[in-house]
């Protein structure tokens, strides 16, 4: 679930009055960035201005309902009472389209959805914050839940603007407002390739670790590995930028899964394991080389199939560190999400999951890493909670009939390797805004864009140390 305050559109030099439910309708993906499918979207109104957002997907099962909202309403307004005071209002919008369209598909998804939408409007209620509007949007339709005239509310519904002619479209554009894809459609680009290259990708997998572990346990110095590694990545993303673009997502993605070999992925997979070669990598961040380096992290996380998919915390989490430094907090915030869905332990993409609903600057951690570049022998400080030779927990286990899989890296060299810089710097940004937190804020808290489905992953994890996977 996500806090964001600063709405993806209409702030800033970017005003317009919306009056009318067609326009709360037609405003929402610029207010998100993003166009919401499968998703309860709660806004918040200070004023008259919009505030604090909180957006999570609609659980399949009817009986979390009631929990959900709860969540979500305590959320959204305890984070604006702390941020901003307590909001005058709220707008709730239901999005989710059929699985099978039809004439009616939309009407009927309406009415699955209209005790939901009571059970916000009850929990809102409860909390001294009405709902001023509640409406459904579905298969290119809304309906209203607060009003029942049917000279602007019929039954069919009405048609959502989309031709771009519109107050609001032309705002946006005016603005400079882009629309992201669909959330699904998003994470489709960071999801396991296609059944087709599993197999070849999942041989190449148990080769490069088949590989790798003998090398750890002979005692290969980790900066051998790190460097290996490095190289590597460094010759696949001048690869990718000589290649020839694509204006489509599809398109460019499909483009660099074949610049990209198997084994190629396999080792880069594998050495980016190593906390301290990912916080390396992280040092891609500005510029084009962060551009080409996103395109590879996204390939990478494309890679990490079958009995591997926990290993694509480490790809998904640079996805989202450089998205994010890059000022795509869009993509930011599904990556992370799917890192930690990758691995819920992955410290990395947990303190910079805190950071982005925190609504902190990225600056403090390139700054971290700049230094870290500008002076790579720099000495790094022991981690207390992790032992000598171990990143990540080093072990290995047997899964099927194919030999052992490292479930994670060991640390080359039995050194260790110290505190994750990148982590480090995540940690004294949020300790210092937490101490600054009370009492101070003029904004409602960030409401990121993750959208877990049970409502026990709603809260927020607390931030802690992992023993090695920071």
């Amino acid at each position: 679930m996500t806090n964001h305050s600063e709405p993806a559109g209409l702030t800033g030099e970017a005003k317009i009055t919306l009056r009318t439910a067609g326009e709360l309708a037609e405003a929402l993906p610029y207010l998100l960035g993003f166009r919401p499918d499968d998703s309860i979207v709660l806004v918040a109104l200070h004023k008259g201005r919009f505030g604090g957002r909180v957006r999570l997907g609609i659980p399949e099962r009817t009986e979390d309902w009631k929990a959900v909202a709860r969540e979500m309403a305590q959320c959204l307004i305890g984070e604006c009472e702390r941020r901003d005071g307590h909001p005058d209002s709220v707008v709730a919008f239901l999005c989710q389209d059929a699985p099978t369209p039809g004439p009616e598909a939309g009407r009927r998804i309406m009415h699955r959805l209209r005790p939901l939408a009571q059970l916000l409007r009850t929990e809102c209620g409860a909390l001294d914050v009405p709902v001023t509007e509640a409406l459904c949007l579905s298969e290119g339709r809304y309906w209203s839940y607060c009003c029942a005239r049917a000279e602007c509310c019929p039954a069919e519904g009405n048609v959502i603007a989309t031709d771009g002619t519109s107050v609001m479209a032309a705002t946006a554009a005016f603005a400079g407002i882009r629309v992201r894809e669909s959330l699904g459609r998003m994470r489709a680009r960071l999801a396991p390739l296609a059944a087709g290259l599993v197999t070849d990708q999942t041989r190449a997998l148990d080769a490069a670790a088949m590989d790798l572990v003998p090398r750890i346990l002979a005692g290969t110095p980790r900066d051998e590995v790190e460097a290996t590694t490095l190289d590597l990545a460094r010759l696949v993303m001048r690869r990718l930028a000589d290649a020839p673009g694509a204006d489509d997502a599809l398109a460019a993605d499909l483009k660099d899964d074949e610049l990209l070999a198997h084994d190629e992925a396999a080792s880069l997979i594998l050495g980016l394991q190593d906390r301290v070669t990912r916080d390396r990598a992280a040092e891609w961040m500005e510029g084009e080389e962060a551009v080409h380096a996103l395109r590879l992290w996204r390939a990478l996380a494309r890679r990490c199939v079958g009995p591997y998919g926990e290993y694509a915390a480490a790809p998904l989490a640079l996805v989202g560190w450089v998205a994010w430094s890059l000022g795509d907090t869009v993509e930011a915030d599904q990556a992370l999400e799917m890192a930690l869905g990758a691995d819920p332990r992955y410290v990395f993409a947990r303190l910079l999951n805190e950071a982005r609903a925190d609504g902190l600057d990225p600056e403090p951690v390139r700054r971290s890493l700049r230094a870290r570049r500008a002076d790579p022998d720099s000495e790094l400080e022991p981690d207390p909670d992790t032992p000598a030779g171990v990143a990540g927990g080093a072990s290995t286990t047997a899964d099927g009939g194919d030999g052992p899989r490292p479930s994670a890296v060991a640390v080359p060299g039995g050194a260790d390797p110290g505190v994750s810089r990148a982590a480090r710097g995540l940690e004294a940004a949020l300790r210092r805004r937490g101490e600054r937190r009370l009492g101070a804020g003029t904004r409602p808290a960030r409401a990121g864009t993750r959208a877990p489905r049970r409502p026990t992953e709603l809260r927020r994890p607390r931030r802690q140390r992992s023993r090695g996977d920071g």
